[in-house]
């Protein structure tokens, strides 16, 4: 009996211990819902910083995403980075897509925007590059009718290995239900360096990748030798896209996992905390 007390009693500080560690005072909020002093903007056709027609905004709390001063879209792909890297975490954004496509929008860009995972700096994009080298998890919003999940993954310059094969297909379907309306969506991303990267859609894992690494196409104009065949992704940037739907984020933030990383034990136990936490789902 008194091993099983000593044993419930380590467990329960152990558990004490973790709660701590999740405070919400450990959280790093990436938009302060203030300004985008922390951010970095590289729009295609335009030079670091250049935020072109105001693509990148601060309204009423949130980082939007708007077209109201384009006159056509013309394949100007933007994406606003956070400026520092992370290798280890747990990020999470709330989002809404709003209003129409902006006039020569794709098609496959309706109601379409993403979060890039250890992606490359905005420092390192050429003027003309059109997507960061990174991993997306790839947000979308219902038309109305047709099934279409969220939280895919799409690989510009990369690749990844799923269930032990290397896949090079550009974009994987994730099992998310449909999110039609204007509605706010709960989704986060599950980071671990260059082993396992998750995505989450209201607390259900959506879909599972490992190994993700630099190759295959779909980067426009990358600095030479930039893209380096296979080499694994240990770390990078977290950036969001504008691909001309507007679109608003009223939640960006982080856990940071790396002082964990090295210490299975506490890093499972921070998980499984994370995981039950009551922010798992989005505020209603």
């Amino acid at each position: 009996m008194k091993k099983v007390l000593t044993a419930l009693l380590l467990l329960a500080g152990l558990q004490s211990s973790a709660q701590k560690e999740i405070a919400p005072d450990k959280w790093l909020k990436l938009f302060n819902g203030k300004d985008l002093k922390d951010w970095d903007i590289k729009i295609t056709g335009h030079n670091l910083n250049d935020n072109y027609g105001n693509t990148f905004r601060v309204d009423s709390g949130m980082l939007k995403v708007s077209y109201d001063q384009y006159d056509e879209f013309k394949e100007q792909y933007g994406h606003i980075f956070y400026k520092k890297n992370f290798s280890a975490y747990l990020v999470v954004v709330e989002y809404k897509f709003t209003g129409e496509q902006v006039k020569g929008g794709p098609g496959w860009a309706f109601r379409n925007s993403g979060v890039m995972l250890h992606g490359q700096t905005a420092a390192s994009m050429t003027k003309d590059q059109d997507f960061p080298i990174s991993l997306e998890e790839q947000l979308l919003g219902g038309n109305g009718k047709d099934p279409r999940s969220t939280a895919n993954l799409c690989t510009p310059g990369t690749n990844v290995v799923m269930n032990g094969k290397l896949i090079k297909d550009h974009c994987i379907s994730s099992t998310s239900k449909t999110y039609h309306g204007d509605v706010w969506v709960h989704a986060e991303a599950l980071v671990l360096r260059d082993s396992v990267i998750k995505h989450i859609v209201e607390g259900d894992t959506v879909i599972v990748y490992n190994k993700p690494q630099m190759g295959g196409g779909n980067v426009s104009h990358p600095q030479p030798g930039l893209l380096q065949e296979g080499k694994l992704l240990s770390e990078g940037s977290i950036s969001l896209q504008s691909e001309s739907h507007p679109v608003a984020f009223r939640k960006v933030e982080l856990f940071d996992l790396s002082p964990y990383i090295n210490d299975p034990v506490k890093l499972n136990k921070i998980l499984h905390m994370l995981q039950h936490r009551p922010g798992a789902k989005k505020a209603k």
